[in-house]
């Protein structure tokens, strides 16, 4: 049935969703702060679980508003377009504070890490090895997810799906080698300010493909119920958008901090 609106804008119905969000972000930061005390993951498991239940039901319900319900109109899309703007900006400053720290850090090592970089104790990792591969990898799935937005503004659904899941795929198995990297490393984030800077400007990109790969996965279920066309799927292209700038982050973060700090 058509839905009907006296006025353009979207007035956001009553949620439970941002509530169980910031207990499941709660919880999750109370975990993390016991799990460095204590090496214990029972809390850290509860807030994913709260965290990824309450994702999925947002996600579900404005799923429901732009398909079913009409409330996505022009000018609805367009305050969407820049709040995914505006917040892929502020994500650009938050990977610039560690990049400063990184540099600041290394084209003026101080003393206590004997005046040199990387310090004398670390080990830093080949980055002709696994981290090339991982820059390939994010590479390609920028190639295929960009593959996947044409496929779907030409409104071929199966080339859309297929690069979709290939993109879906390449992510997975960035963060499967970004473990193994991890599991492998000859320091840890307590080595200096190397292992500080390193392990937090690369953690903190791995959980940002984590999460733009659930961001494609919904896209993909909701491009298998049909819910994209041609002319209407931003919720496809802010992932898409998301997508890109965590690729160019990698793309600095490979060049300074494996390639260059090493």
């Amino acid at each position: 049935m058509k839905m009907t609106h006296n006025h353009p804008f979207h007035l956001v119905d009553y949620s439970p969703w941002p509530l169980t969000g910031a207990i499941g972000l709660l919880t999750l930061m109370t975990g993390m702060i016991k799990w460095f005390h204590n090496f214990n993951n029972n809390l850290i498991i509860v807030g994913y679980v709260i965290m990824l239940l309450t994702v999925y039901q947002w996600w579900r319900d404005i799923s429901r508003e732009s398909t079913y319900q009409g409330k996505h109109t022009i000018l609805v899309n367009k305050g969407l377009r820049w709040g995914m703007i505006l917040f892929i900006i502020s994500e650009i400053f938050f990977f610039i504070s560690f990049f400063w720290t990184f540099f600041h850090s290394s084209l003026s090592p101080n003393i206590e890490i004997g005046m040199m970089w990387p310090p004398l104790s670390i080990i830093p990792f080949n980055p002709f090895q696994i981290p090339l591969l991982n820059t390939i990898i994010l590479i390609s799935s920028g190639v295929t997810v960009t593959w996947a937005h044409h496929s779907l503004m030409m409104n071929n659904y199966l080339q859309t799906k297929q690069s979709l899941l290939l993109t879906i795929t390449l992510g997975f198995y960035f963060t499967i080698l970004q473990v193994y990297e991890y599991l492998e490393a000859p320091f840890t984030i307590a080595d200096s300010i190397y292992g500080s800077t390193f392990f937090m400007a690369t953690g903190f990109h791995g959980i940002h493909v984590i999460i733009g790969t659930l961001f494609l996965l919904t896209c993909y279920i909701r491009h298998l119920n049909k819910q994209f066309s041609m002319n209407h799927h931003f919720g496809f292209e802010a992932a898409a958008w998301y997508w890109h700038f965590v690729d160019i982050v990698w793309l600095f973060l490979y060049i300074s901090i494996y390639w260059w700090g090493n």
